[in-house]
């Protein structure tokens, strides 16, 4: 069958249109090989671009589609899928995006920029008569998702899959569930006992089910893909493996601790805001002054975020003091004030009307802590708004400190393949696009193992990662690009680049026959796991790697069509 390619080039309002002309595009379209329509629309992805491309394809028995517009991220799985609904494999679909690649860059250029739009198109329709039809991959998901981490973002995410049915194994490294929270005193801003909220939550998960806990466990290796990972876990002074489908990190994280700052350990009576909480859990007496310092160890060159909530969790033990002694002096030292957001603000303000004072200093004068013996009782501070020093009594110090990465976050992104920031927490694939996902299909992220978050979004994100924990198991199976990597068993050289490069792991070695007495080893790509990124097909010496849609055939001849 001759090829037959439609063009369809768009618009988009003033986004292209603005600044290529787009009827010159759409006339110079139809002079390319093996072209037989084109047009121009002002909103392809509209519903009338889309059944206009439909139509096309069955009145002009079209066999391949070039579509010119605006981003692929959000826009190609749209016009693929409409391929489909007229019958074209969606895999003979070319995208060409004239806007961010062309229009928004070239604004001022717009001559040029209709040159540009040209070659653009050219190459999309040089490429697309090469590529060739293919089906989605199709793989079972066990019904099984396992959760690292027993904290308040782990055992909402636990109850939310069993109570939907689903089996969940959850791992906890000590030997009880909650998390950090099971050392706090209270939760802020309703300051009810953080028991009230934390030990339901945990008696639920321990009688249910569909649970199964595994107390003071280490995880040692994670094989697999999304629907069947292998996962072998340390517990009771022997090895075990899991058989699940999906697996949510939810490591959690912990206190700082501020060595050799503002006299901690040299001092008893300073000390982070968590042991304050654990050493007096409500119980005030003899402290009637009472110095906090904000942001101790964050906010440095050393540790440059921000620990979010640490300002709320100073003003709620400041509060508490407060209440239980209103003439206590309760003093913090802060840099500025982190209250976002209306509940906050408020809480803030309740703060300030119950008597606690702020003092603002700058980390070119920092607080000095002066005492007698083990006992700090002095904190002398320049007030920067004020213009001049102070010297404040201190019966305790309190430091409050960012909460840093979990100890096993680096020893989990090697052993699962998922990124760590430059912070050391955990990275999702998108923020905006893809939240409490990782670039690794089927594992998933919730908590503070993404970053230090508050009581109610740990709980949220733990909701949201069983979610989408929950859809692949909820099918039964998942369905996967076919644009993935193959290895030509004959040019493979076992070198092993494409191992050692692939971020998914989704490329081991296999031996293969080469006579009935002798087999040869080489690499080999597994399907379910391969994300089509392309560096092993980029990396290969021996051109043994090629990446379905982007071979080396059809990428070459993109290039060439650049070549008037």
């Amino acid at each position: 069958m001759s090829i037959r390619i439609g063009v369809f080039i768009c618009h988009c309002g003033t986004n292209i249109g603005g600044t290529v002309n787009v009827p010159e595009v759409v006339k110079y379209a139809a002079t390319l090989p093996d072209v037989v329509h084109t047009e121009g629309n002002l909103y392809t992805c509209s519903e009338d671009g889309l059944s206009s491309i439909r139509n096309q394809i069955e009145e002009q028995e079209l066999n391949r589609v070039v579509v010119a517009s605006c981003t692929p991220r959000t826009h190609e799985p749209l016009f693929k899928k409409n391929c489909e609904l007229a019958g074209l494999n969606k895999y003979l679909f070319e995208f060409v995006n004239l806007r961010e690649h062309c229009s928004w860059v070239h604004m001022t250029q717009q001559d040029d920029a209709t040159d540009k739009a040209k070659d653009l198109v050219r190459m999309g329709v040089a490429k697309v008569s090469l590529l060739t039809p293919a089906e989605d991959l199709s793989t079972e998901v066990l019904p099984s998702s396992l959760i690292i981490g027993g904290g308040i973002s782990g055992l909402s995410a636990a109850l939310t899959l069993a109570n939907q049915g689903y089996h969940v194994e959850l791992l906890e490294k000590r030997d009880r569930l909650g998390g950090l929270l099971r050392d706090v005193n209270r939760v802020f801003p309703s300051n009810v006992p953080t028991s009230d909220l934390i030990d339901p939550l945990i008696n639920t998960v321990l009688k249910h089910n569909n649970i199964r806990v595994h107390f003071q466990a280490e995880l040692i290796d994670v094989k697999g893909f999304i629907g069947n990972f292998t996962a072998t876990i340390k517990e009771n002074d022997g090895t075990g493996e899991l058989k699940i489908g999906t697996i949510i990190v939810a490591v959690g994280a912990n206190e700082l601790k501020p060595e050799g700052m503002f006299g901690y350990h040299l001092f008893k009576n300073v000390m982070t805001q968590l042991e304050f909480e654990q050493q007096y859990r409500g119980d005030y007496s003899g402290l009637k002054d009472v110095v906090m310092i904000n942001c101790v160890g964050a906010r440095t060159d050393d540790m440059p975020y921000c620990g979010r909530f640490c300002c709320i969790t100073a003003m709620k033990n400041a509060i508490l003091l407060k209440e239980a002694d209103p003439e206590a002096e309760v003093t913090i030292l802060q840099r500025d004030i982190m209250a976002f957001g209306k509940v906050f603000e408020e809480y803030y303000q309740e703060a300030m009307q119950v008597g606690v004072r702020f003092v603002r200093y700058t980390v070119d004068r920092l607080p000095e802590i002066n005492g007698v013996g083990n006992e700090a009782n002095k904190v002398r501070v320049y007030h920067e708004l004020m213009g001049r020093e102070l010297e404040l009594n201190a019966d305790a110090v309190i430091l409050t400190t960012p909460l840093v990465p979990a100890e096993d976050n680096q020893t989990l992104s090697r052993m699962m393949k998922i990124p760590v920031g430059n912070e050391g927490f955990f990275m999702e694939a998108h923020q905006k696009l893809r939240p409490v996902e990782f670039p690794a299909d089927g594992i998933f992220i919730a908590g503070c193992a993404r970053y230090p978050t508050e009581i109610v979004e740990c709980i949220s994100q733990g909701y949201a990662a069983a979610a989408k924990a929950a859809a692949p198991m909820s099918q039964g199976r998942v369905v996967t690009e076919a644009l993935i990597a193959k290895v030509n068993p004959v040019m493979c050289s076992a070198c092993g680049r494409c191992v050692e490069i692939c971020p998914f792991g989704a490329i081991d070695w296999t031996d293969v026959s080469v006579s009935p007495k002798h087999t040869r080893r080489i690499a080999a790509v597994n399907q379910a796991e391969c994300k089509g990124c392309g560096l092993c097909a980029a990396s290969c010496l021996s051109s043994a790697v090629q990446l379905k849609g982007f071979t080396d055939e059809e990428i070459l001849a993109m290039v060439s069509a650049t070549i008037l």
